[in-house]
């Protein structure tokens, strides 16, 4: 039987409670599709940092390279800080070491669950943000300065962090194309105010030249907030700098059911990590009332990922099932969170979905 090596990170908040609820997710789907899935728990995180100065032990990130694949819940707590004020997560450091450049945010329209817009064509959302993860103003975590009365931080645009990006975003719509979506890719930047977002929009039209087949444009990302509240059926694909893509990100889950719907991927040329986009929630954690999906969804990126990967169809089939599964929990069977309108517990979803498996 093929086994892979999955390191995983429950961090903290209710990133241990849908964690819990993924993995008897992926217990139950292994028999299925003949594999076995090693789950090694790892510490981490805000509290792990608060109990011993670490947010990210040495063993733990060594643990994260030597996996096939990580899986990841959610860190970070508003009152735990650093010194400089900002928080702990170590999520940011992991981009930075594994070299997770292309932060992958899917979101579709789920049959029957609440959506913001009443327009019909809501239902028509499925796209896919890719945002640049390891430049932009997030290069300034950790180097920014105060001298005065004035604090800089620095953006970071260079031609092979962008281009790399943007060839997997044109890549993937290639990919979408050929399974029947639109093959479109919608820059995003700042490029009318901005050198480095007008030299990001260089970089990216250079990089479109070998992708004749995908359909460009370009869109500022003020402009592209507003299309995404009126009409975010109309895209596909969307590429964007890491800080433009962070907030970007929690709009687009807001359209299709919010952030407990929301999965993504974390994806370099020799690593993935898997994780929910939303965070700790420590307001609700520890009440057993947090909607799972959104780590049901990434593990099935990650088994999907795993299956490209390693050429093992087998890992896709256990996605589909695992999918078809949540489909018949969520709109069949009516089964819903409180964020979703309903008064169903963590576990309750957890439970419709082994039942379809």
């Amino acid at each position: 039987m093929k086994t892979y090596d999955i390191a995983v990170l429950p961090g903290d908040g209710i990133g241990v409670e849908v964690m819990d609820a993924a993995l008897a997710i992926l217990r139950a789907v292994e028999p299925r599709i003949a594999r076995r899935l090693v789950t090694t728990v790892h510490p981490a995180g805000a509290a792990h940092y608060q109990a011993t100065g670490a947010a990210l032990p040495a063993p733990t990130l060594q643990a994260c390279r030597r996996a096939d694949a990580v899986l990841f819940g959610a860190m970070g707590l508003p009152d735990v800080r650093a010194t400089d004020g900002t928080e702990i997560i170590p999520q940011l450091d992991l981009r930075f070491a594994l070299d997770l450049y292309a932060g992958v945010r899917p979101v579709r329209t789920w049959p029957g669950l609440p959506v913001p817009l009443a327009d019909g064509r809501a239902a028509q959302i499925d796209l896919v943000l890719v945002r640049e993860n390891t430049e932009g103003l997030f290069y300034a975590r950790g180097r920014g300065r105060v001298e005065g009365e004035a604090a800089y931080d620095t953006m970071k645009i260079s031609r092979a962090g962008t281009g790399r990006v943007c060839d997997f975003a044109l890549a993937l719509a290639s990919k979408r194309q050929a399974q029947g979506r639109p093959g479109r890719v919608t820059n995003v930047d700042k490029a009318n105010v901005f050198t480095s977002m007008a030299y990001w929009r260089s970089v990216f039209i250079e990089r479109a030249q070998a992708w004749p087949a995908v359909a460009v444009e370009h869109v500022y990302v003020d402009a592209m907030a507003l299309n995404l509240v009126l009409q975010p059926w109309r895209y596909d694909v969307l590429v964007t700098e890491n800080m433009f893509g962070d907030i970007l990100s929690d709009l687009i889950a807001a359209l299709v059911g919010g952030m407990g719907m929301a999965p993504s991927a974390d994806l370099g040329d020799s690593h993935g990590l898997f994780q929910p986009a939303h965070g700790t929630a420590p307001d609700i954690a520890g009440r057993g009332i947090a909607n799972p999906s959104a780590m049901v969804l990434s593990l099935t990126m990650m088994l999907d990922w795993l299956a490209d990967r390693h050429a093992d169809a087998a890992l896709a089939d256990g996605a589909r099932a695992i999918e078809s599964a949540l489909h018949g929990a969520l709109v069949d069977a009516g089964v819903r969170t409180r964020d979703l309108g309903g008064t169903s517990m963590t576990a309750d979803v957890v439970q419709a979905v082994l039942e379809r498996l």
